[in-house]
């Protein structure tokens, strides 16, 4: 299990690396099938953090600090929401909204389209992604259609969605962390070293890769890498309902 966890999270931790978002599905995916939703919550978010988090390190010049704030604001909000709701989903319905998700964020209508370089839609930003992630584990896919009109390059979204999808999954693991707590099902501090180190290891990888692929490259393959492994989400969520 060890093995299998800290190879996932590697690889996954490169994919997001280049492209912003991606690994963090997959993984989420991988999870799902070998435990509770509320331990692969935390295991995702323990992952996640690191891998996100050292990105916004190795890239911390080109954060957009504008967006952060407004993106943090609209988190604590709906982190406060949950805390206070306590609300779970099913594996089946947590693999539905998970894949659903990249498809809603495709199909908005250009009056609704968003971008965080407008006045206002980071605090958007942050409500909607900080509640479809504390939801679904994801919220990469949506988060990036407020990134895909913006006038940042490939470095400064990276980064920025880096900075933000850092506080996602610390209040992630907060407030799935709490529900463990009173559980036999626990994530110990090895467990948690080894993918911190993996994720770390992934992430430092994928800036090779990142430094050598063109900003039209990378927004073409991320839209259509995300919307594959969407419907196959979609898929399999619906057969595990059935």
């Amino acid at each position: 299990m060890l093995f299998i966890l800290s190879g996932s999270v590697l690889a996954t931790s490169f994919l997001s690396g280049i492209f912003g978002m991606a690994g963090g599905m997959v993984l989420m995916g991988i999870l799902l099938v070998l435990m509770s939703v509320e331990k692969a919550m935390v295991i995702h978010g323990v992952a996640q953090f690191a891998s996100n988090g050292w990105r916004a390190v190795l890239w911390w010049r080109q954060i957009d600090w504008r967006v952060f704030r407004g993106y943090a604001a609209g988190a604590v909000l709906v982190l406060a929401a949950m805390l206070a709701l306590q609300v779970t989903l099913s594996r089946p319905v947590v693999m539905i909204v998970m894949g659903a998700t990249p498809f809603l964020a495709f199909l908005l209508p250009a009056r609704w389209q968003l971008n965080v370089d407008r006045r206002g839609h980071p605090f958007s930003c942050g409500l909607i992604c900080m509640g479809v992630q504390m939801l679904s584990g994801v919220s990469g896919p949506l988060l990036d259609t407020f990134f895909v009109r913006s006038s940042m390059n490939r470095h400064q979204v990276v980064a920025t969605k880096a900075a933000v999808q850092t506080l996602s999954h610390a209040a992630r693991i907060v407030f799935f962390g709490a529900l463990l707590a009173s559980s036999d099902q626990p994530v110990g501090p090895v467990l948690a070293l080894l993918l911190v180190a993996s994720a770390i290891a992934g992430t430092s990888a994928s800036k090779l890769v990142l430094d050598r692929i063109s900003d039209k490259h990378f927004r073409q393959v991320t839209q259509r890498l995300v919307l594959v492994l969407g419907g196959c989400y979609v898929v399999a969520g619906l057969w595990l309902l059935r």
